[in-house]
């Protein structure tokens, strides 16, 4: 974790020390995982992440920003409880990177297209490095990366389910953006797709006339940031 001052309109100011702690796992690391990150199962051996510290950092922070994080999200709330109290972002999929014409959303390969390169794979570079990337401006707009991201970060969504929509419209869900979920998640079992506040009702409107073809009373939950990306969504 690396602590950054920034203002509200995406200006980065102080970096503050980085906490960087290995945890022994419950199962041993993989060939595979060491030749990625360099940790082996000596290096972690004997070590545990102190819980206290991890809350006494994150404790003033007023968002927490992770390249993927829908999956670090998960991973956080799951070891760290105050994780969930916070407002989270996503600086992969929140920032317009395919609009800036950049077709890739690795952070090292936008740090390569953002002018310039550093030792991947490790999590405190990797966190100098994303800190760095949201401090330049994009390549067409000129916008500040982080200011982007929280403009889109502030925004709610909403989750609208499609639940008992018909068998034979699945292609059609799946073409307009629609994702299925199994339901072993606790959620429904059922297709679901994410919209912006203002798209609610056109949303609502095309289910009723193109899938359902009568209307529906469409289960939908609003999502903010402090629970976009985890598991309660």
């Amino acid at each position: 974790m690396v602590p950054f001052t920034y203002s509200g309109d995406g200006r980065i100011f102080d970096v503050h020390g980085a906490y960087n702690e290995l945890q022994e796992p419950v199962s041993p690391i993989s060939a595979e995982i060491t030749q990625i990150t360099g940790i082996t199962n000596d290096m972690v051996a004997g070590h545990k992440i102190n819980a206290d510290k991890v809350a006494e950092i994150v404790g003033p922070a007023a968002l927490i920003i992770a390249h993927n994080a829908a999956f670090d999200r998960r991973f956080a709330e799951r070891a760290f409880d105050v994780f969930s109290t916070k407002a989270w972002a996503c600086s992969m999929t929140q920032v317009p990177w395919k609009d800036e014409q950049l077709d890739g959303l690795k952070l090292e390969y936008l740090a390569m297209k953002s002018g310039f390169f550093y030792e991947a794979h490790r999590a405190t570079t990797d966190c100098y490095a994303a800190i760095e990337l949201l401090a330049r401006p994009l390549p067409q707009s000129g916008t500040l990366a982080l200011s982007a991201l929280l403009e889109t970060a502030r925004q709610a969504t909403c989750r609208v389910w499609a639940e008992g929509s018909p068998f034979d419209f699945k292609a059609i869900l799946k073409a307009r953006g629609y994702r299925w979920n199994d339901g072993n998640d606790g959620q429904p079992k059922s297709w679901y797709r994410d919209v912006s506040e203002n798209a609610l009702d056109e949303e609502l409107l095309y289910l009723s006339k193109e899938i359902y073809q009568r209307e529906m009373d469409v289960p939908v939950v609003k999502i903010t940031a402090y629970d976009r990306f985890s598991d309660r969504v």
